[in-house]
């Protein structure tokens, strides 16, 4: 059986590729097939969601085993076949192609086609350039000017903090810095 994915990007207008997958090729195939098509090196920490009809992710399939909690179900791309989370045509998914931006393609089982298979994945349409794969923190920040980092918003209530408890050998760049300059 084949599987027939269209994937766009809400960063780029007219960006669209469609890949022909065998359904039981492993995540990892498909995801080295994205790679290709866009024209990505595989250096990223990728992942894939399975997603409700809402875009919600529910299940996360990782490049590589992360090691969580015993509790949650642990798939991993090269170990997991594409048939094993995505049996019905218009499943949604989710490719984080970077992940530290989060900025991701959106994929949609268009076709199922059975009684078929190919030898190696294909990208039957392709559609207008890719996004960068990665973005430099300029470009981040004019596409997310909400990000910005906020000590005080991070670190929570620091006005109870008491400066004589803190351990100074462990700050490198406050060495020179006694704890009078600080107060």
């Amino acid at each position: 059986m084949i599987y027939r994915f269209t994937f766009i990007s809400d960063e780029v207008d007219h960006f669209l590729r469609e890949i022909k997958i065998n359904s039981d090729a492993s995540f990892l195939d498909f995801h080295k097939a994205i790679l290709e098509s866009v024209g990505y090196p595989d250096d990223q920490m990728t992942s894939f969601f399975i997603c409700n009809e809402d875009w919600e992710k529910e299940t996360e399939i990782t490049r590589e085993d992360m090691g969580t909690s015993s509790d949650v179900d642990n798939y991993v791309m090269e170990d997991t076949a594409l048939d094993e989370l995505i049996e019905e045509e218009k499943q949604r998914l989710l490719y984080v192609f970077d992940p530290l931006a989060e900025r991701v393609f959106f994929i949609e089982l268009s076709e199922i086609i059975p009684g078929k298979s190919i030898e190696e994945p294909i990208c039957s349409r392709k559609e207008g350039k890719a996004p960068k794969q990665t973005l430099d923190f300029d470009q981040l920040m004019s596409i997310n000017p909400s990000s910005s980092f906020d000590i005080d918003d991070s670190f929570g209530d620091n006005e109870n903090v008491d400066i004589d408890e803190l351990d100074m050998e462990g700050i490198g760049f406050l060495d020179d810095i006694s704890n009078d300059d600080i107060i």
